[in-house]
């Protein structure tokens, strides 16, 4: 019997196969948000009325639920919403009356630039500590890396948002507090966002680091008579970023989720903020469409870190296929 060979699948047909996974992904987080918000305390027309300054009489509630559709049964607003998202409309606010999805669309650019520069930084700081306490281990340098992450990982961005606030822009008046503006904005929320994220990967590579130096390959190297720098570049550093680069897929989430908190602290304008506030309200078209945007995000984000991956480690993509062509 002949053994089946293996071969490598290419990019494209791995990012494909992906994406195909993609709208069945979308429909079970879009059926779930929904259930849970109407399932949850609370009436969405008591908010509408309140905010809206109406007396909630039970005429005015009746009224407000037949506006907003609330008053249909659950399974039949599902299917309005679904048909409607489906041509790309996701409805419209219940507190500002705005279409949803160009709300959103006008917050999002704010907060994929944070979580951007949140994400270099975070690829600058993991490799030059992570760098420094692998290359000097159980020594000075190291044990000041492992203060930092435990440091990193102890505290919570928000209250790390409060004290870089009260450290550089109330007593050394160095960077302004909040809002959206020019690159000094983005200096204490992408530093905050990224500390807990930078302390675990630093920590993850001076493992690796440590690791890839102890493989046959780079004692040989060292035998051959490679100066420090060449194994480190040529045989060390490619084996021990790949543990890095797989991590930096969750890390993206991490971003992400650390943006919604930090951009209240910091007055940024993105969809963080507009997710607390339709959250505080009620809006649940909002949150509907809030949840499938940032779904979509982080599954775009993390497929584009597992093709690099893929390109860079080939290993990832092969696959058993029998002689006839059949992938087994």
């Amino acid at each position: 019997m002949t053994e089946p060979v293996r071969r490598f699948e290419p990019l494209w047909q791995l990012a494909l196969r992906r994406l195909a996974l993609l709208p069945i992904l979308l429909l079970l987080v879009s059926v779930i948000i929904f259930v849970l918000l109407h399932v949850g305390r609370g009436d969405p027309a008591m908010d509408y009325l309140r905010l809206s300054g109406i007396t909630p009489t039970d005429q005015a509630l009746m009224e407000a639920r037949h506006r907003l559709g609330l008053d249909l049964p659950l399974v039949q607003q599902y299917g309005r919403w679904l048909w409607g998202a489906l041509h790309l409309d996701f409805g419209t606010s219940f507190i500002s009356g705005e279409p949803v999805l160009a709300m959103l669309l006008d917050y999002l650019p704010a907060t994929l630039s944070l979580v951007a520069v949140a994400l270099v930084v975070t690829a600058i700081f993991s490799v030059a500590l992570g760098l420094l306490a692998g290359s000097y281990p159980d020594r000075w340098p190291d044990h000041l890396v492992r203060f930092i992450a435990f440091l990193g990982v102890s505290m919570p961005n928000f209250w790390l948002g409060f004290l870089m606030v009260l450290l550089f822009s109330v007593w050394l008046e160095w960077l302004p507090p909040m809002g959206y503006g020019g690159p000094l904005h983005f200096v204490m929320p992408a530093m905050a966002i990224s500390l807990m994220t930078i302390s675990i990967n630093a920590r993850m590579l001076r493992t690796s680091l440590l690791e890839a130096r102890a493989q046959r390959h780079v004692h040989y190297a060292r035998l051959r008579g490679l100066s420090s720098g060449r194994q480190l570049r040529a045989h060390v550093l490619p084996h021990a970023l790949l543990p890095l680069l797989t991590a930096s897929g969750m890390a993206i989430g991490e971003l992400i989720g650390g943006a919604f908190v930090i951009e209240n602290i910091f007055a940024w304008p993105g969809v963080g903020r507009l997710a607390v506030e339709a959250i505080h309200n009620r809006d649940f078209p909002v949150l509907q469409c809030f949840t499938l945007l940032m779904t979509l995000v982080y599954v775009l984000a993390n497929l584009g870190v597992d093709v690099v991956h893929a390109w860079l480690d080939p290993r990832i993509r092969r696959h058993r296929v029998a002689p006839s062509g059949d992938m087994t």
